[in-house]
């Protein structure tokens, strides 16, 4: 096994995920954090479970709006059932993606059908030429998984080694979940324009970036690749393991995010609210139609400052969200 190592802000760096709630099912939150925001157009990284739920402890996410992203939800453990106000219905089981496009606005309720959950919730920030556009809402029920090293890999988005994904991005985008029952070992090789992230989600897994060892990575934290890296070698020493690992290009623009919502500047956020708030049909993002509870009332908008670009991208702070909001029991996902 690697041995642990000092880590190079300039290639690589760990990063704690903080607890967070969403309805009522306790999450690990890996982004955005004070130290990092985005890794490339990923801007919001949850991981749900696994858990044991009882009719009390069901997840319920009540209707609730989102815009200038896409929701992507990566089910490994468990049910729950997708409604939208564009009269989406549909059930998530384990190894399928749905994803959703907020664009100019949306609403949706999630709900657990099962006594066992274990999934990913990610946030896609959209980029200005496509996150004023029609909302959309897309199920993947079967995705490319072939075998790397002693892992087995699903392909969630994008393209690696030939093989390629049938959910569309707006901006390059790898996602990949790699799992492992037993010992196993695989190098990957990197696009040097993409920054990534592994985010492990089950065991213990050891990492090393151009053959320089990252240490040990657990639930609960995400390993940050800068952009530059030729190679990713990725060991699980035994038992269950699993990650995900997640890249794209710096993305170009500043990015805020406040409660549920993905913009540009307070003012935006400060009409989505009321809009939201102020429209018992949603205004422009609709009702959903079928849930059995109320729905979520956005919170009073804080302060935000507009957010700036750093050098060559979003780097270390060069995206923002309000203190506590993205990252606030209140938010869902």
């Amino acid at each position: 096994m690697p041995i642990d190592a000092n880590p190079s802000p300039a290639r690589w760096e760990r990063l704690d995920a903080h607890l967070g709630d969403v309805g009522g099912l306790t999450i690990r939150r890996a982004l955005p954090t004070t130290r990092r925001r985005m890794v490339g157009a990923w801007c919001f990284l949850d991981h749900a479970g696994p858990a044991d739920l009882t009719p009390a402890t069901a997840m319920r996410v009540g209707p609730h709006p989102h815009t200038g992203l896409q929701t992507f939800s990566w089910m490994i453990e468990g049910e729950i059932l997708h409604r939208d106000s564009l009269g989406s219905e549909q059930v998530l089981r384990p190894g399928q993606v749905n994803l959703m496009t907020a664009g100019r606005g949306i609403s949706h309720s999630e709900e657990s059908q099962s006594d066992r959950l274990q999934l990913a919730q990610l946030w896609i920030a959209l980029p200005d030429h496509r996150r004023q556009g029609p909302p959309a809402f897309e199920h993947f029920p079967s995705l490319p998984t072939f075998p790397m090293g002693g892992f087995g890999a699903t392909l969630l988005v994008g393209a690696f080694e030939g093989h390629r994904s049938p959910v569309p991005s707006h901006t390059p985008l790898l996602g990949m979940d790699l799992m492992a029952d037993a010992a196993a070992e695989a190098t990957l090789l990197l696009d040097p324009a993409f920054e990534y992230g592994v985010m492990v989600l089950e065991g213990r897994l050891s990492a090393a970036v151009n053959d320089e060892s990252t240490g040990l990575s657990e639930p609960g934290q995400l390993l940050y690749v800068a952009p530059g890296a030729q190679s990713l070698r990725l060991i699980s020493g035994g038992g269950k393991c699993r990650a995900l690992l997640l890249g794209g290009p710096p993305f170009p623009e500043p990015v805020l995010l406040w409660w549920n919502f993905v913009g540009r500047t307070r003012e935006e956020m400060a009409a989505y609210a009321a809009e939201w708030n102020g429209r018992e049909d949603g205004g422009v993002f609709g009702q959903v139609r079928g849930y059995d509870g109320p729905r979520l009332m956005a919170p009073v908008v804080p302060p935000l400052k507009t957010p700036t670009l750093a050098s060559g991208g979003t780097g270390a702070g060069g995206s923002a969200s309000s203190a506590g909001s993205a990252g606030s029991a209140g938010s869902a996902t």
